[in-house]
């Protein structure tokens, strides 16, 4: 009886060996997942899904959104969905394809915060404008000025020497903020001195530089929008090559080099510059300004300069607004009756007053001129601190006072 056993059990165990062998393989269970898992309303979630029916459609939903999917061969799909507002902290997201179905919860985050809106130009009749280290392409110092200023300046100071190109892409850098550039033409080599024998008045005016000029003019043309040009600015000082009484320059020179660059600029057909003329404020000791003024056909607006030193030197102490401007103004009211005022660079010291009541007197002086028509500060840590935010206090004195004019 044992061998009929035995054969038996190993009949047995084929068969059961072959029942299992056909038994079809038990399906993986169908399931989602999410990338991201987290965030805010508004997220677009990439959905995965793996398990399900191989070829088989189906849907993707969380809350009242949905999107339609199809899967693979191997039950595999992706599909993109936006999560919608909704108050639950964690939102159900299913994905169905007939009886089958799989779900995952998505965490609800707070939003983050608006980016505030940079501040605008003011369409105050006073322009605000500045000058920083880096010029018309340093966007990051301009967006500093416009957030200490409360407004963004709709003017914008830059310089150029006699050995530079016409700077078309910084004017454009200004004309994509919506501001004017004011630029400076400066006829000498930087860094050169007030003696430089190769910039007299006398030699632009003979037209050494003539072919220069025609570059500029040509190019300033061809770019077509509207620029301000203030050349030889401060003229009436003496610390620059093209002042009278220096390098070789005569009373009479700059008035005669002035009407030549702008006749050479002129001929070119560059209408869209608006000429500033531009001494420094009148001081002891300072040339007249009646002889350095070209004539009115050759200027479209006129300009001064003027710091408040205080006591950062030696030589200098507190003045006003009023003092420090005053006589300047009625000087370039007398020489250039109608034309259009500007304060082309201006700012304070910190020592031996409050800053903060200057700039506020300031802007309050220069908004009741109904001439004046812009104010450009010089935001440089040069000889002194003049930049509006040496102290928070000079800042938030100089934003209310923009506000408030």
């Amino acid at each position: 009886m044992k061998p009929l056993r035995s054969l038996a059990c190993v009949v047995a165990l084929v068969i059961l060996g072959l029942s299992l062998m056909a038994a079809p393989a038990q399906a993986a269970a169908a399931s989602i997942s999410l990338s991201p898992a987290k965030g805010p309303a508004g997220t677009t979630v990439t959905v995965t899904g793996t398990g399900f029916p191989k070829k088989s459609s189906g849907t993707v939903s969380a809350g009242t959104s949905s999107a339609a999917f199809k899967a693979s061969a191997s039950g595999y799909f992706t599909a993109d969905i936006v999560i919608p507002q909704t108050s639950q902290p964690v939102l159900d997201v299913q994905a169905v394809s007939g009886t089958v179905r799989a779900s995952t919860g998505f965490t609800l985050l707070a939003a983050p915060a608006a980016e505030p809106s940079p501040p605008g130009i003011s369409s105050s009749p006073l322009r605000f404008g500045v000058g920083t280290p880096g010029g018309p392409l340093a966007g990051s110092e301009l967006d500093q000025v416009a957030s200490l200023a409360g407004e963004a300046p709709s003017v914008i100071l830059s310089y150029k020497d006699f050995n530079q190109a016409p700077p078309i892409t910084e004017l454009n850098a200004v004309r994509s903020r919506g501001a004017t550039t004011l630029l400076t033409w400066e006829p000498w080599a930087w860094g050169g001195g007030s003696e430089q024998p190769a910039y007299t008045l006398k030699r632009i005016s003979a037209g050494n530089f003539d072919p220069y000029l025609r570059e500029w003019g040509t190019a300033l043309a061809s770019w077509g929008h509207p620029v301000m040009l203030r050349f030889g600015h401060e003229m009436n000082g003496n610390w620059y090559p093209w002042a009278e009484g220096i390098n070789g320059n005569e009373p009479g020179d700059f008035a005669a080099a002035w009407r030549h660059v702008h006749d050479v600029v002129a001929a070119t057909g560059a209408t869209n510059i608006t000429w500033v003329w531009n001494p420094n404020v009148p001081y002891w000791g300072s040339t007249p300004l009646d002889g350095l003024y070209p004539g009115s056909a050759y200027v479209d607006a006129v300009a001064l300069d003027g710091y408040n030193w205080g006591t950062s030197a030696a030589w200098s102490s507190w003045v006003s607004p009023s003092e420090l401007f005053g006589y300047g103004l009625a000087e370039l009211s007398r020489l250039a009756p109608g034309k259009e005022v500007l304060v082309a660079e201006t700012a304070s010291a910190e020592q031996g007053g409050s800053k903060a009541d200057w700039n506020t007197a300031l802007i309050s002086y220069l908004a009741a001129r109904a001439d004046v028509t812009a104010v450009v500060w010089f935001n440089f840590n040069k000889e002194t601190d003049w930049r509006i935010n040496s102290s928070t206090s000079s800042a938030a004195a100089l934003a209310s006072a923009l506000a408030a004019r």
